[in-house]
């Protein structure tokens, strides 16, 4: 994540090529300037430890592939944001 750049909300894969969707979190929420960024894990991992590993690592929500518009909508809503068609 780039120092000049704003961002609104962060849509993570468990599965990534070069690091997983929890060490990224991790990564993020380590940096004082994204500690309040919302991040949302998507991902296939459906596992009740898998999403509280996610949750314990830093994620605000989590979001099951496959997913829909209205999928989505609803948790950016559960972030206080919105999602303009």
């Amino acid at each position: 994540l780039g120092q000049q750049t704003r961002y609104d909300v962060v849509f993570v894969d468990w599965n990534m090529p070069r690091m997983n969707g929890i060490d990224f979190i991790r990564s993020v929420r380590s940096r004082e300037q994204f500690k309040k960024l919302p991040i949302v894990m998507v991902t296939t991992e459906n596992e009740i430890e898998k999403v509280q590993t996610a949750l314990e690592a830093g994620a605000d929500e989590f979001l099951m592939k496959p997913c829909t518009k209205s999928m989505i909508s609803e948790k950016l809503e559960l972030l206080g944001l919105s999602c303009e068609a």
